[in-house]
């Protein structure tokens, strides 16, 4: 079975746009690229030539793994979330109940996390011990830095 992908309608656009970028403008540069260095001659020893059959495959690379994500997307309605348990799409505001500090995190898709802007994976750790939570609930997980504690304080879309 394919692994599916959980996406936000906005970051499966982005993928398009960037799917067709590739296709059309990227795919056409590089194979410029290999025509020009083809024309400097011996291909044995060509630096220029070796550089664009590099970029053109990872043009080649990158565009299957697009076209694989957007094959086996599911959408995520952000905008329909239940405030009574905790889901992907999500927006959960929790206690550290260590350092006594409020934290709020976008429970994400793999591809859209960024734990520097507080968009956690709902396949991390920390995502999977919130997902089908309510509010109130305590939950405790394994972390690098040991075992982390919090309580889930207010859920929302």
């Amino acid at each position: 079975m394919n692994k599916q992908f959980k996406l936000t309608k906005e970051r499966l656009d982005e993928l398009n746009e960037e799917l067709v970028f590739l296709k059309t403008v990227r795919e056409r540069e590089v194979a410029e690229q290999i025509k020009e260095a083809r024309a400097f001659g011996d291909l044995s020893e060509n630096c220029e030539y070796d550089e664009a059959k590099n970029e053109q495959g990872r043009v080649f690379s990158r565009i299957a793994e697009i076209e694989n994500i957007v094959t086996h997307a599911v959408l995520i309605d952000t905008g329909s979330c239940s405030t009574e348990v905790v889901s992907t799409g999500c927006t959960v505001v929790v206690l550290d109940l260590e350092f006594k500090e409020k934290e709020e995190y976008h429970i994400v898709g793999s591809q859209e996390a960024n734990p520097a802007t507080s968009r956690i994976s709902d396949e991390s750790p920390f995502g999977k011990a919130l997902i089908g939570r309510k509010i109130g609930q305590q939950i405790t997980f394994d972390a690098p830095a040991g075992k982390l504690t919090y309580e889930i304080l207010e859920i929302r879309n």
